[in-house]
């Protein structure tokens, strides 16, 4: 088990919304009432962490990119550490309206922002005067913000996790419309319809979605690292493969040699046959 009851307990996981904002489809993941408030089943969050783990472990062992969305401010520095960890994009500003739906537009917008460095780098700006450098800094800083995270992303992910479905439901929304797969953190005022891989528990708290991404991106690694392994022993094999076919090159090349000298040899043997029966 990538966690455990107590590990998820301490970090408040339980923790829902008020009873009056609850979304009726969570009622599967909802395991009592108290003081008006919803606590969530935490033996269900174990095995469904455990599930969604097991599935990014498996997408990052392929070499796919999985997209971290959270713009909630009290959780976004955690996701941005946690994502640059394992060398994953992410966002943690404001969702970029079409950022997979309209995908080529934001390549574009991430190519200027590299264009930007290039030209301030080889001094083209230098000429400039104060103010229209200004404004390209600003506009460069802008770009940063909003797409720096996701600069290495050249096509679309193949999945995204999201903390806290319902105030991403753009990012959602597009992830259905194109069928890439969903991982999200859902608390018991949100729907969990349209989530592929439903992890039922408190994302408003730091500590929470903390534990969450720690198993999470642990199971990310390990796929990583698993793929370097693959990779490794592929190399290994090739390399021996080639050895043995270098090995066998001067034996072919010597049967090759006699069969070009035996084919030679040939013509004149049989003029040598030939010449008494003409005398």
């Amino acid at each position: 088990m990538r966690t455990n009851f107590d590990m998820l307990l301490q970090a408040g996981c339980h923790f829902g919304h008020l009873k009056r904002k609850w979304n009726p489809a969570m009622a599967p993941y909802i395991y009592t009432e108290r003081n008006g408030i919803h606590i969530i089943d935490l033996h269900k969050t174990v095995v469904k962490i455990d599930e969604a783990a097991e599935a990014l472990k498996n997408i990052a062992r392929q070499g796919k990119k999985i997209l971290f969305v959270g713009t909630k401010k009290q959780t976004k520095e955690v996701i941005a550490e946690k994502a640059t960890s394992i060398a994953m994009p992410y966002v943690i500003e404001r969702w970029p309206g079409g950022m997979l739906t309209n995908f080529p537009t934001i390549r574009k917008a991430v190519k200027k922002m590299s264009n930007i460095d290039k030209l301030m780098q080889d001094g083209t700006f230098s000429n400039l005067s104060k103010r229209e450098l200004l404004q390209i800094t600003r506009q460069r800083a802008k770009l940063e913000k909003n797409l720096g995270s996701i600069a290495d992303l050249t096509r679309l992910p193949s999945a995204l996790f999201v903390v806290d479905v319902m105030k991403e439901h753009i990012a959602v929304a597009e992830a259905n419309r194109l069928g890439i797969p969903v991982f999200g953190i859902v608390d018991t005022n949100s729907d969990p319809k349209n989530i592929d891989f439903v992890i039922p528990a408190n994302d408003d708290a730091k500590d929470s979605v903390e534990v969450i991404l720690n198993a999470c991106c642990a199971a990310i690694a390990e796929g990583i690292e698993e793929r370097k392994v693959e990779k490794a022993d592929e190399k290994a094999a090739d390399a021996q493969t080639e050895a043995e076919a270098e090995e066998k090159r001067p034996a072919r090349r010597a049967r090759k040699e006699e069969a070009v000298a035996e084919e030679e040899a040939a013509p004149a043997a049989k003029e040598e046959e030939e010449a008494p029966a003409a005398e």
